[in-house]
C-alpha cells in the first residue's frame, strides 16, 4: 500500500501516480492531489506540509470518519411513541444528486422509516425505529457517504447559508478574475496558431496557462474534485462527477499537448468552472432570497423580555432576561412600541397590537384584559401586562415557522419524476461521453477533437436544472402564502390547490363571523323561567367548543340571577349537538337529529315556531330532556364582509362553490343567497361530509373544503386540500393542508390562484429541464459544441429555471 504525500491517504499501488520534483520522488492517490501539490510546491508554500497538524490520515478519516456526538441530534428529536422523528443540516450539498443519494442511502438503512432533503435548504428530515437503529447510526450512514452532518438550527442554518454564499463568491471571483488573465495569453496563442509562433514563445505561453488555469480548477473548482472522490470512493457519480471529469480531462490533455506541441485547451477547463461557478452562485442567492419569508418571522422574536418580579415587600421589580428562562405563568412588562416577546394573555393594561407580519391582518388588533397576544406582534400604544402561555417550540411564532419549513420540505408528486431521473442521468451521461468520445476517434476525428466532444457531452448533460425545478419554486411559494397570512402545513398543497375545481364551504364560524349571538329564547315549557334554561344550557356549552356555545354563555353573562350547575357525563355529538347530567336532568341541545335520537319528542306546530329565525338564516337550537322539548334558541350570525366577494372571485375563476351545513335547510340556504353561491346541502353530519366530498371526488372532481369546527375534521381530511380557518378548533387546523391565519375568506381565491401559477411555472421548469437535455446532448455529441458554449448552455438552463421560479413573486390576485 501507498501514502499519498498531499492528503496521506493510503492506496492500491495500482492508483499511483507517480512524479519527481526537484529530485525526489513523490507519490499521489490520484491527479487532484498531485496537481494541489505542484501548485503548493511552485508557489513556495511547502511548510504547508511540515507545519499541518493531522492527528488522522487521508481524506477519507479527516472529513468523513470524524466521531460526532449524538447527543444534540438526540436532544431534538420528537417522539410520537412508535417513531422517533429528528431535524439535520448536511453540509456538503451541492446538487440534486446529492439530494438523491442522501435519500436513496438512508431510507434502504434498516430502521429509517421515513427521510426528506430539501435541496434548497439543506435540511434533512429523518424518522426511524428506536427499536432497530438509533440515531448515531444514522449520522455515521450520512458520514459514510462524504457528507457532514450538524444538528439542525434556525441560526446554523442561516450561518452555513452565509458562510456557502461568501465561499462560493470568493472562488468565483478568483476564477474570474484569472480566467480573465488566462484569455489574454490564450488569444495570443490562437493568434499563434493561424500567424505561426516560434516555439519557445509558444511553451512560456502555455505555461503560464497551464498556472492560471491550476488555481481555477483545483482551488475554485476544489468542491466538484472533493464531491467526485467522495462519490468515486462510494462508487457512486452526482453531477459534480460530470463537470469535474470533463475539465481535468481537458487540462490533463493539454499538459500532455504541451509535450507534443499540439493545441491546448486550459482556457475551456478554465471558462467551464467559472461559467458554472457563476451559474451557482446566481442559484445561492435566488434560494436565499426565497427563505427571506422564515427570516423575517425568525427575526421577529427579540432576545430578551421584561420579567415582572415580586421585590421586597409589596414592590414588583422589572428584568431583563433571555427569552428562553421564561416559564408558563411568568409576568412580562411590554412597553409601547415593543415587540411582544412571547405568547401570552393580557392581565393588566390595555392597547393594540400590530399582528400583519405574522397573520397578515393590517388593521391594529385591540387588546385588553383577557386578550391573547402572540409573541412576535408590536404593541402599539399602551403598556401592558402579559402572563406566559407558551414558551419555546410551543408558540404561534414557532409553529408558524415549524409549518412554513415543513411544506417547504415536503415534495409535490411531480418532483419525483425530475428525482428518478437524476438517480439514473448521471451514470448514464458519462457512459454516452465515453461512446461519443470512441465513436469520433473511430470516425476519424482527432484525438483532441474527440476528447472535446466528450468533454462537451459531459458538461452540457449536467441536470441542475432538473433538481432546481421544484424546490425554489415552493419555496418561494410557501413564503409568499405565509406573508399573506396563509400558512401551508404540506408541501403538495402546491399541486392539489393549483388544480383544485370545487370548493366546499362550512357555514358557521368559516362564511359567518363565528361571534354569534343568542337572539331569542322561546320556552317552550311554562314550568321553568328563561333564566333557568339559559343558565342550564350554558353550564354545558361551557365545555364545547363550537361557537353556538359561546352565544348562550355570553347571553347568561347578561343575566341577573345566573346560576352554574355541575355537569357530569359531558359529551359532544359531531354534526348533532351535546349532552350531559346536570341538576339532576340528562339534558340533551342541539339540532333536530339530535331531539329525534334522543326521544325529544317536537310540538306539531315547531315549523311555525322555528320558520321566521331560519327564513333569516338564524341558527335554531333545540333543548329537551325526559322526551319533552323545553327551550327553542335562536342564534343569529352576521356573514363576513368578504363572503360575496370571495366567492365572486372563485366563480371568475371557473370553480364550482357550495355551502354544507349541519344546520336546517332554510338557514343554510339563505346564508348561501347572502354569499353569492348558489348552492347548499343541509343538515350534513360530519360523516355525510366527508360522504359528500368522496362522491365528488369520484365524478373526477379535485375538491378543496374550507371549515373551522370539530365537525368538519372529517370532511378536511377527506378533501384534496383541506384549509381551516385561523380561529377554529385545533382538531380542524390538525386536519388542514393549509390554515389561514387571518379570517378573511378571499384568501382562499388567492391561495387557489398563487397555486396554480406556482404549480404552471413548475411544469415550465421541468419541461424546459427535461426539453433541453433532450436537444443538447444529441448536439453536442455531434461535436458541434464546443466544451466553453456548453459551459454556458448549462449554466443558462438553471439560470432559466431561477428567473422563471423567481416570477412567481409577482402574482397579484384581483382586488388585492
Amino acid at each position: 500500500m501507498y501514502k499519498c504525500d498531499h492528503c496521506l491517504r493510503t492506496f492500491a499501488p495500482r492508483d499511483a501516480v507517480h512524479l519527481e520534483i526537484d529530485g525526489a520522488p513523490k507519490v499521489f492517490c490520484c491527479g487532484g492531489c498531485s496537481g494541489i501539490y505542484l501548485l503548493i510546491h511552485s508557489e513556495g508554500l511547502d511548510n504547508f506540509y511540515s507545519n499541518r497538524r493531522w492527528s488522522e490520515t487521508g481524506i477519507d478519516t479527516l472529513l468523513f470518519e470524524k466521531e460526532i456526538d449524538p447527543g444534540p441530534f438526540e436532544a431534538q428529536a420528537s417522539d410520537d411513541g412508535a417513531y422517533k422523528q429528528t431535524d439535520i443540516l448536511i453540509d456538503g450539498i451541492r446538487c440534486a444528486s446529492c439530494v438523491w443519494l442522501n435519500e436513496k442511502v438512508l431510507s434502504r438503512t434498516p430502521g429509517i422509516m421515513k427521510v426528506n432533503v430539501n435541496y434548497a435548504t439543506h435540511r434533512a428530515r429523518v424518522s426511524w425505529d428506536p427499536a432497530v437503529t438509533g440515531i448515531g447510526a444514522v449520522l455515521k450512514k450520512i458520514q459514510s457517504i462524504g457528507y457532514m452532518p450538524k444538528p439542525f438550527s434556525r441560526s446554523g442554518q442561516l450561518k452555513l447559508r452565509e458562510t456557502e454564499s461568501r465561499e462560493m463568491l470568493v472562488k468565483l471571483g478568483t476564477a474570474g478574475f484569472l480566467s480573465s488573465q488566462l484569455m489574454i495569453y490564450s488569444i495570443a496563442l490562437y493568434a499563434g496558431y493561424f500567424q505561426g509562433m516560434d516555439r519557445t514563445t509558444k511553451t512560456i505561453l502555455e505555461v503560464i496557462a497551464m498556472f492560471l488555469t491550476a488555481p481555477v480548477i483545483f482551488y475554485s473548482g476544489g468542491g466538484f474534485i472533493k464531491s467526485t472522490l467522495t462519490g468515486l470512493r462510494h462508487f457512486r457519480f452526482n453531477m459534480d462527477s460530470l463537470i469535474t471529469i470533463g475539465t481535468l480531462s481537458a487540462f490533463f490533455y493539454s499538459i500532455y499537448a504541451m509535450t507534443k506541441g499540439a493545441e491546448v485547451y486550459f482556457d475551456t477547463s478554465a471558462m467551464i468552472v467559472t461559467l458554472i461557478l457563476l451559474g451557482r452562485y446566481i442559484e445561492l442567492s435566488a434560494k436565499g432570497k426565497a427563505s427571506e419569508a422564515i427570516d423575517r418571522l425568525t427575526d421577529l422574536a427579540p432576545a430578551e423580555a421584561r420579567l415582572i418580579v415580586s421585590g421586597k415587600g409589596m414592590e414588583t421589580e422589572r428584568l431583563r432576561v433571555p427569552l428562553a428562562s421564561l416559564k408558563k405563568g411568568d409576568l412580562v412588562e411590554v412597553a409601547p412600541g415593543e415587540r411582544v416577546p412571547i405568547d401570552g394573555v393580557v392581565v393588566g393594561g390595555s392597547s393594540e397590537a400590530d399582528e400583519s407580519i405574522i397573520t397578515g391582518e393590517s388593521r391594529p388588533v385591540p387588546k385588553g384584559r383577557g386578550s391573547k397576544v402572540i409573541g412576535g406582534s408590536i404593541n402599539l400604544y399602551g403598556s401592558i401586562k402579559l402572563e406566559v402561555t407558551a414558551t419555546g417550540e410551543e408558540t404561534i411564532l414557532s409553529g408558524i415557522i415549524r409549518s412554513v419549513e415543513e411544506a417547504q420540505s415536503a415534495k409535490p408528486r411531480i418532483q419525483g419524476v425530475a428525482d428518478r431521473v437524476v438517480g439514473m442521468f448521471v451514470p448514464s451521461m458519462l457512459i454516452l461521453a465515453v461512446i461519443t468520445g470512441l465513436y469520433h476517434m473511430a470516425s476519424g476525428q482527432s484525438a483532441e477533437r474527440s476528447l472535446m466532444t466528450g468533454v462537451a457531452v459531459l458538461v452540457i448533460a449536467c441536470p441542475c436544472s432538473l433538481g432546481l425545478a421544484t424546490p425554489l419554486a415552493v419555496l418561494i411559494f410557501t413564503g409568499m402564502a405565509s406573508s399573506a397570512g396563509v400558512l401551508i402545513r404540506r408541501g403538495d398543497a402546491v399541486e392539489k390547490a393549483g388544480k383544485c375545481t370545487d370548493v366546499l364551504f362550512d357555514k358557521t364560524g368559516t362564511l359567518t363571523q363565528g361571534r354569534p349571538s343568542l337572539r331569542e329564547t322561546m320556552v317552550m315549557d311554562p314550568d321553568f323561567e328563561r333564566d333557568y334554561l339559559i343558565s342550564l344550557a350554558a353550564s354545558l356549552e361551557r365545555l364545547s367548543e363550537h361557537s353556538i356555545g359561546n352565544a348562550v354563555l355570553k347571553a347568561e353573562s347578561l343575566l341577573e340571577k345566573a346560576r352554574n350547575f355541575e355537569v357530569t357525563g359531558f359529551a359532544a355529538v359531531p354534526g348533532r349537538g351535546i349532552f350531559g347530567r346536570a341538576d339532576g336532568k340528562d339534558v340533551f341541545i342541539g339540532n333536530r337529529l339530535m331531539m329525534n335520537e334522543n326521544g325529544i319528542a317536537m310540538p306539531l306546530n315547531i315549523s311555525d315556531i322555528t320558520g321566521g329565525p331560519e327564513r333569516e338564516g338564524e341558527t335554531v337550537v333545540f333543548m329537551g330532556w325526559r322526551g319533552k322539548l323545553r327551550a327553542v334558541m335562536a342564534v343569529s350570525d352576521i356573514l363576513r364582509d368578504e363572503s360575496a366577494e370571495a366567492a365572486a372571485q372563485l366563480h371568475k375563476m371557473g370553480l364550482g362553490i357550495s355551502v354544507i351545513s349541519g344546520d336546517n335547510e332554510s338557514t343554510t340556504r339563505s346564508i348561501a343567497s347572502k354569499a353569492s353561491i348558489g348552492t347548499s346541502i343541509h343538515e350534513a353530519t360530519p360523516e355525510m361530509k366527508r360522504t359528500r366530498i368522496l362522491e365528488m371526488q369520484k365524478e373526477g372532481k379535485i375538491v378543496m373544503m374550507v371549515g373551522d369546527g370539530i365537525n368538519d375534521a372529517p370532511g378536511l381530511t377527506q378533501s384534496d386540500i383541506g384549509v381551516a380557518m385561523g380561529r377554529g378548533t385545533d382538531i380542524a387546523i390538525e386536519s388542514a393542508d393549509a390554515v389561514m391565519l387571518r379570517n378573511d375568506l378571499r384568501l382562499v381565491p388567492f391561495l387557489i390562484g398563487l397555486s396554480k401559477k406556482t404549480y404552471a411555472i413548475i411544469r415550465q421548469n421541468i419541461f424546459w429541464a427535461f426539453i433541453y437535455n433532450l436537444l443538447a446532448i444529441p448536439v453536442a455529441a455531434a461535436g458541434l459544441l464546443h466544451p466553453v458554449i456548453a459551459a454556458g448552455a448549462m449554466a443558462a438552463s438553471s439560470l432559466f429555471v431561477v428567473g422563471n421560479s423567481l416570477r412567481i413573486r409577482n402574482f397579484r390576485q384581483a382586488g388585492q
